[in-house]
């Protein structure tokens, strides 16, 4: 059971801090929910606390698993990785990943997303993922790792930039 002040994670919205437990009366019946409020965008968020593990709620990740986490997407940045599947289909099945309450399976989308960027434009849906994973894993990382979320992000889309391109030598020697 999570308490008022507790940091915790909602899959697909990302940290959160519980504000507060409530009790109402919904259809004759007395319920309990955490209010959260979601840290990147403000949203407060009503968590049946009997449900709260069925959705996902969960504490932050452990800081040696974070380190783990964030030193393997350092470490992944040249690697390559195939998309035999139309983007269509990647969106649908990285929409549901991004869904997952373990922080391990969401770095895999954003990592996934990065490396595919590296050599073609991203749809505007992945583009969209690829925020979104991005602000998942680095506001929870920077959270659990105190260190700033922003320089965190900046570092990732530097290491996974695309190569830069030859220069075509347009002045030849003589």
């Amino acid at each position: 059971m999570f308490t008022p002040n507790d940091l915790v994670v909602y899959p697909a919205q990302g940290v959160g801090k519980i504000e507060r437990i409530d009790s109402q009366t919904i259809g004759g019946i007395a319920c309990d929910f955490y209010i959260v409020r979601i840290q990147a965008n403000n949203v407060t968020l009503m968590v049946p606390v009997n449900n709260a593990a069925h959705v996902g709620l969960r504490t932050l990740t452990p800081q040696d698993e974070a380190s783990r986490i964030l030193e393997g997407l350092r470490n992944s940045s040249g690697k390559i990785v195939h998309t035999g599947q139309n983007w269509n289909r990647r969106f649908r099945e990285y929409s549901e990943r991004l869904k997952s309450p373990e922080l391990a399976v969401v770095t895999e989308v954003l990592r996934e997303l990065l490396l595919i960027s590296r050599t073609k434009d991203l749809s505007f849906g992945e583009r969209r993922l690829q925020e979104q994973a991005m602000g998942l894993v680095t506001g929870e990382l920077a959270e659990v790792l105190e260190v700033e979320e922003n320089s965190l992000r900046d570092e990732l889309l530097e290491l996974y930039a695309p190569p830069p391109q030859p220069e075509d030598d347009k002045e030849q020697p003589a």
